[in-house]
């Protein structure tokens, strides 16, 4: 017999441990991350009277899938909107907390007499919250749909940004001992251009494919395609030098655009469960007592440093970007933990020999130690506003208002040109990428291929180089005519120049930055392509641009591609019965919730329900399966599936979803005392059954029963219909929940 691999038994020990812990922590009502932490202390290396795992490496690989599920799911969550709504908080929270807590890392290190080195990597490791931990604790919490988490989430993106450029210049700093700018720069463009390139064809394309492939889709196929495109879009981002979490969470902010989001997001969740799990079960496994033991002062003062400081320094962040204190104190608790990235940060340090070996045992301990912390912080931030709120003064309450209400404004002078220069900027970096796109794979991918399959043919190159840059040109045209012409007005543009001043030292380095940046493009490949002058270049570019520019054919072969653009990035939107303004969006929560089978509303009408007096929120519309129901009236019965558009403020919608998405106590219900007994009866002359139909009788109105067969002449009715009537010799079998003492009835030891 074959040995059984070890992936095996360490999975057994795994789920076992973890399903046996979690249960105690569910009956304790604690959060299951911590179980998870603590089962993989169990079964880790430094906790001697358990089974031990056997291959950790296999066990981190199935961590690392944990976190791209975890990523994936965030981002089919969250959105291409959302993130562009909440991008400006997120930049600033995020970047006021790596700010401040790299100074205090800096600080506590020298205080507690690290190295300079050792300072710097510390300042880092406190700088990088953990996305995991935080999106489990808003699983756990059920608190994914609240406001403020929105908001936590795009500064987890900017971090998650933020720590690749991180490695990035950690990595320069402990090879040369110096700061390399020129590094950092590249890797924000190379991050930028990337990010722009997945983003745009992967709106384009993937609803597109999905649209198409709908009628052929069926729950395993959609879970198959979902999640081999995050897969691929992750072993992409790993190809391109980021992290595999990032490439997750960008294909699930792709495919939260399409309608297929809500099918999806419920078909990988048992995925996402099942390897999340491991994912903090291998982080209980660092757990070290002996570290704890020996730097148990230095892992406790780190510690709470990230617990205080780290939560101030979030909340400050988004108080910065223009937030309420409510949003920012929720938001700001979240962020009381450091996460994968440390270790990450840690082991490069390790890697490169520059920091001590006891930093990164000691992290891990600080880590494990500020994740416990992380749901009671969550948990704890809505009564820390409710009693810092009334103590506030007056006059702080009312500086904060109107931060957050005028944040943002523009003078009405400056709006328009400031708006032209946000639109122009905007269309030259978005096609510029495009372009920079299509000459790269043009050059890298299909010259090579023209060049061999010519050459295979015995046709000299130059045809396929010919063909290569028609080709290529011919596809570049459409985004050629938008970066030089698209939003060009020669009217909005002569009205600038009368009304504003200085608006020709602004208009006109602009236009010149767009067609200079269609002559590159073009002059670029064509120097891919042939090896000629650079004044040929330069003209046969300008011959080319101009032709674009007069060509007809790309401005509506750019319109078509920019109306299938909007059309997909806006499909899953146009799914909902309406829009709330801008201006209300801060009044007003609008969202979609599935009605659950144990819902205490299910069943009953609207009016039985009492919607609005009990909850204060509006049922716009009803989906139930195909059909759409708009403004449902009172006496419309809600059902289990139902899925329920709600609007109302963000306390109302948080008080209706709890009823309507409850949870049922137990996930099984035992039924074993529910007892059906079968009959077996004898039909004679004369009988209180004879000659009467199994409508008419009063076998279903009195007794309870129902008739399963009547076997006549040999031969059984199964399932007889109402007009059938009993005949003399006729032998019944039905079912009841009574226990019948009818004469003539006779009791078959038979039970369902």
């Amino acid at each position: 017999m074959e040995s059984l691999p070890a992936i095996f038994m360490d999975l057994a020990l795994i789920l076992v441990t973890a399903g046996v812990i979690t249960i105690i922590f569910k009956w304790l009502k604690q959060p299951l991350v911590l179980g998870y932490i603590l089962a993989g202390f169990f079964i880790g290396p430094y906790f001697k009277w358990f089974p031990v795992i056997t291959d950790p490496t296999n066990v981190h690989v199935w961590s690392d899938i944990g976190i791209v599920f975890l990523m994936f799911a965030l981002g089919l969550e969250f959105s291409i909107k959302k993130l562009k709504k909440v991008g400006a908080t997120g930049a600033i929270t995020a970047l006021t907390e790596l700010a401040i807590m790299f100074l205090i890392g800096n600080t506590v290190g020298h205080l507690l007499g690290f190295k300079d080195m050792d300072c710097i990597f510390l300042g880092c490791m406190l700088s990088i919250s953990s996305t995991a931990i935080i999106v489990k604790s808003f699983d756990d919490l059920k608190l994914k749909q609240q406001k403020f988490t929105s908001t936590v989430t795009a500064v987890l993106v900017v971090e998650d940004i933020i720590a690749v450029l991180l490695l990035v210049v950690l990595s320069t700093i402990s090879v040369s001992r110096t700061f390399n700018g020129g590094a950092l720069a590249m890797s924000m463009v190379k991050l930028v251009f990337f990010l722009i390139v997945w983003f745009v064809f992967g709106i384009y394309l993937i609803p597109t494919f999905l649209r198409w492939m709908r009628k052929y889709m069926t729950e395993e196929t959609l879970l198959l395609v979902a999640v081999g495109l995050c897969f691929g879009m992750v072993v992409l981002a790993a190809k391109a030098g980021f992290s595999t979490a990032l490439g997750a969470f960008v294909m699930g902010a792709i495919l939260a655009e399409t309608i297929e989001a809500d099918v999806i997001h419920r078909l990988i969740t048992p995925l996402k469960n099942l390897f999340s799990a491991v994912f903090f079960v291998s982080v209980g496994m660092l757990i070290q007592p002996s570290v704890l033991g020996k730097h148990w002062l230095t892992v406790l003062i780190i510690a709470l440093c990230i617990i205080i400081f780290k939560s101030m320094a979030a909340t400050v962040g988004v108080l910065l970007s223009g937030k309420p204190l409510k949003t920012a104190m929720q938001s700001g608790f979240c962020f009381c933990q450091i996460g994968e990235f440390s270790f990450i940060i840690a082991g490069l340090g390790l890697s490169y020999g520059v920091i001590d070996d006891n930093l990164y045992p000691i992290i891990v301990s600080v880590s494990i130690l500020t994740t416990f912390v992380t749901p009671y912080m969550i948990k704890g931030a809505l009564p820390a506003y409710n009693w810092i709120e009334p103590r506030l003064p007056e006059k702080a309450k009312s500086v904060l208002e109107r931060y957050s209400t005028n944040s943002g404004g523009d003078d009405d002078s400056r709006a328009t040109i400031g708006r032209f220069i946000r639109k122009q900027l905007t269309g030259i970096l978005l096609y510029g990428v495009i372009l920079a796109a299509i000459t790269l794979l043009s050059l890298g991918i299909l010259r090579p291929f023209l060049d061999d399959l010519f050459k295979s043919l015995e046709i000299p190159q130059i045809w396929s180089r010919l063909i290569g840059l028609v080709g290529t040109l011919v596809i570049m045209s459409p985004f050629l005519w938008a970066v030089a012409v698209k939003g060009v007005s020669k009217r909005s543009i002569k009205e600038m120049f009368e009304t504003y001043r200085f608006s020709h030292a602004v208009v006109i380095p602009l236009l010149v930055l767009r067609y200079f940046v269609a002559l590159f493009s073009v002059g670029s490949v064509i120097a891919g392509y042939v090896a000629v002058a650079v004044g040929f270049l330069l003209m046969l570019a300008v011959i080319v641009v101009a032709a674009v520019l007069l060509s007809r054919r790309a401005d509506g072969f750019y319109s078509q591609i920019e109306e299938r653009f909007t059309k997909n990035f806006n499909s899953r939107q146009a799914q909902a019965s309406f829009h709330i303004p801008a201006g209300m969006e801060n009044e007003f929560a609008m969202e979609r919730l599935r009605m659950t089978p144990s819902s205490p509303l299910a069943g009953k009408t609207l009016a039985e329900n009492r919607i609005r007096d009990v909850y204060g929120a509006n049922i716009v519309t009803i989906e139930r399966g195909e059909n759409i129901i708009d403004m449902p009236d009172k006496n419309q019965i809600l059902m289990p599936s139902d899925v329920l558009t709600v609007i109302g403020t963000e306390e109302q919608v948080s008080a209706i979803r709890a009823d309507i998405e409850k949870e049922a106590d137990m996930l099984v219900h035992d039924h074993s005392d529910h007892e059906m007994h079968m009959y077996r009866y004898l039909v004679e002359a004369g009988g209180p059954l004879c000659g009467l139909a199994v409508g008419t009788s009063s076998l279903a109105t009195k007794h309870h029963a129902l008739v399963l067969a009547i076997e006549r002449d040999g031969k059984k009715i199964v399932n007889p219909d109402r007009h059938n009537v009993f005949q003399h010799g006729d032998i019944l079998w039905f079912v009841s929940p009574d226990e019948l003492t009818i004469t003539g009835f006779e009791k078959k030891i038979v039970e369902i």
